[in-house]
């Protein structure tokens, strides 16, 4: 029977990547909604009345599910149900969640009176901001069952190909996102006269990602075919409980102290980028002055463009050459250098240049990172539960991305509780808010000095057990085969 498939259809590069490109969109579409509001945060303060402790609750509920289990429910899923299955249920739930914040945060919302007893009830948020949350809590449990399923799918259908590669375009389409909200998001709102306008042009967007990880199913299930018809996959009834999934085959992943530290260097560097990109264009226009959040989000948006760019050259290079514990920590020190110069150089010099100068260089340690980290944990995991461990990856990932949030706001306002320009501001009643954030990017700062220092144990560690993290992807999946 095995002799009946010649090649199969992840042998035809134009199969495999339209495959890649299809579940890539679905990420692109996913990204843009989670920064649909960050070049907004003045205009919902405005707006909504929603301060930067608001701003930061609102932020942080993307990921609170998750952090309460949801991602390890998730990881299981994946490994028993499949990448077709979790897919479709990851991509459903994003535009479920993506539309409960788009009734949340839309106009004719605020004068109902379930908005004025949400408001009422339980903590002092707007109910405006409760109702988005809600949300933002479902479409983040979407998005991240998506994110690891997505690589998943590549793992399986670049396995002894292009894997990093793959992994770095799907990454680089997805930051390409970000640019994209970032600027036409003030573009839509202004147009429009409000924040609802471009939270609801992504949920669209969000439907049409559904479509495409249904297309890439239809796709999935002829792949598998073949598979099962040349030997090398067994049909689900024919496996033996050796073959499946099983809760116990988790303890590889818990007793594993290489999988530890690869989650928590993804844990402390993530906390100094997502959270930022919360805030990252509100904080250009205190640290330069003299910006609209329309400029702010100008220069900002080019901070996923540099990771753009070269992710899928670092995934190439990975490939053939490997080098990506040392990536790991050259990624950090990027982090460190650039959250230091947002902190006190760019102040000092009110500098457009530097600024789009650092910003470039912040995308580039946002390639470097992620480009050799998720294609690291096919190298220490088992393939039969290596859903489980990217979503208990994307678990410890989603703690720092709940709290940080949380703190950055806090410590914001509270740092600038007696600002004279700030206090100015608010009895003038004017529309923006000078915050000064010296003290959060010096947090930023810490989290990337943390994440340099594991980055360097994990080095170690790669060396005294052979990881393979330094070696390149292609050669090792050939030396396997022989």
């Amino acid at each position: 029977m095995a002799e009946k498939i010649k090649k199969l259809m992840n042998d035809y590069p134009a199969a495999r990547w339209v495959a890649l490109i299809l579940i890539a969109l679905m990420m692109f579409f996913g990204y843009m909604f989670v920064d649909v509001m960050s070049p907004l945060q003045s205009l919902v303060e405005q707006q909504r009345g929603w301060t930067p402790h608001v701003f930061g609750t609102y932020a942080a509920a993307e990921y609170i599910l998750n952090v309460c289990g949801f991602l390890i429910i998730a990881g299981i899923i994946l490994d028993k149900m499949g990448i077709r299955f979790t897919g479709i249920l990851a991509a459903s739930m994003m535009f479920v969640g993506a539309s409960i914040k788009f009734i949340g945060i839309s106009e004719w919302f605020q004068d109902t009176a379930f908005n004025a007893w949400l408001g009422s009830w339980w903590t002092a948020l707007p109910g405006s901001a409760k109702m988005a949350s809600l949300g933002f809590m479902i479409f983040g449990c979407g998005c991240e069952m998506a994110g690891t399923t997505v690589s998943k799918s590549i793992a399986k259908w670049f396995k002894g190909k292009e894997m990093a590669l793959a992994m770095g375009i799907e990454m680089a389409i997805a930051r390409v996102g970000v640019f994209a909200i970032f600027s036409i998001s003030p573009a839509i709102a202004a147009k429009f006269g409000g924040v609802a306008a471009p939270v609801g042009f992504c949920t669209v967007l969000l439907l049409i990602g559904v479509i495409n990880f249904i297309a890439f199913s239809v796709m999935d299930v002829k792949f598998d075919k073949q598979l099962i018809e040349a030997g090398k996959l067994k049909a689900k009834e024919e496996r033996s409980s050796d073959e499946e999934f099983h809760l116990k085959d988790l303890g590889g992943v818990f007793g594993s102290r290489s999988f530890w530290t690869v989650a928590i260097l993804c844990v402390l560097y993530y906390s100094a980028i997502f959270p930022f990109q919360r805030y990252g264009a509100n904080m250009l226009q205190c640290n330069i002055g003299d910006l609209s959040p329309q400029q702010a989000a100008n220069i900002f948006r080019w901070f996923p463009i540099g990771a753009a760019i070269i992710t899928p050259f670092l995934g190439a290079f990975l490939d053939h050459k490997g080098k990506g514990a040392t990536m790991l920590i050259w990624g950090a020190v990027l982090l460190i250098v650039c959250h230091l110069v947002f902190a006190f150089a760019l102040p000092a010099t009110h500098s457009k240049v530097l600024a789009y100068g650092t910003i470039v260089l912040l995308g580039i340690s946002f390639a470097l990172v992620p480009a050799a980290l998720w294609p690291s944990v096919p190298k220490i995991i088992d393939e039969k539960i290596l859903g489980s461990a990217y979503n208990l990856i994307f678990w410890v990932q989603n703690i720092g991305l709940c709290f940080v949030p949380l703190l950055i706001g806090s410590v914001l306002e509270s740092s600038n509780a007696y600002n004279p320009y700030v206090l100015s501001a608010k009895w003038n009643d004017l529309d923006f808010i000078p915050y000064n954030y010296t003290v959060p990017l010096i947090i930023f700062a810490c989290f990337g000095v943390a994440a340099l220092l594991v980055a360097v144990y994990l080095k170690t560690l790669d060396a005294r057990k052979h990881l393979g993290l330094e070696e390149p992807n292609i050669k090792e999946e050939e030396g396997s085969d022989k």
